[in-house]
């Protein structure tokens, strides 16, 4: 069966996602939906990552909390800024050395920098020593540094250790 179907949760997705973009559920957009979300990810099955070992449900959920948190609170603060004296701006980029070597923890690490506000991932180093960040106000480096590795880098390990 998984030779068949290598992703069905990826092939469900697509299906969904294809009769969404469509906007109706004709026969033809079904079956031809239904069809992709099937050859695609067997295709592409070769090329995919092996799906990461994830646990640490609770670790999980403080993560999602404290991502949570700080959209909201890093809304405010790049509000406040942005509509503050263009001078007060002081942007500039840092290099995050990483301690995560699981592709899907960096991935996830990157995501969770550019959904908060402020703070953007540009690069990942080819040999995934350091991620690459753009901050809108960055004044110490060392500190937004720590903040990342403390908040986010941290549960992450534990989630994908």
């Amino acid at each position: 069966m998984k030779r068949l179907l290598p992703a069905p949760l990826l092939s469900a997705v697509l299906w969904v996602a294809w009769l969404l973009l469509h906007d109706t559920l004709a026969p033809g957009q079904v079956l031809l939906g239904g069809a992709l979300a099937w050859a695609l990810p067997l295709a592409l099955a070769p090329w995919r990552d092996p799906s990461p070992r994830i646990g640490r449900p609770v670790a999980i959920a403080r993560l999602a909390l404290v991502v949570l948190r700080d959209i909201v609170v890093c809304n405010v603060e790049v509000a406040r800024q942005v509509l503050g004296p263009e001078s007060a701006i002081h942007p500039g980029f840092v290099r995050l050395p990483l301690a995560l070597t699981d592709a899907h923890a960096i991935t996830v690490l990157a995501t969770i920098i550019t959904m908060t506000p402020g703070t953007l991932s540009c690069a990942v180093a080819a040999d995934r020593s350091h991620l690459l960040i753009h901050a809108l106000h960055l004044t110490d480096e060392a500190a937004l540094v720590a903040d990342i590795k403390a908040r986010y880098e941290t549960p992450l390990r534990e989630i994908f250790g």
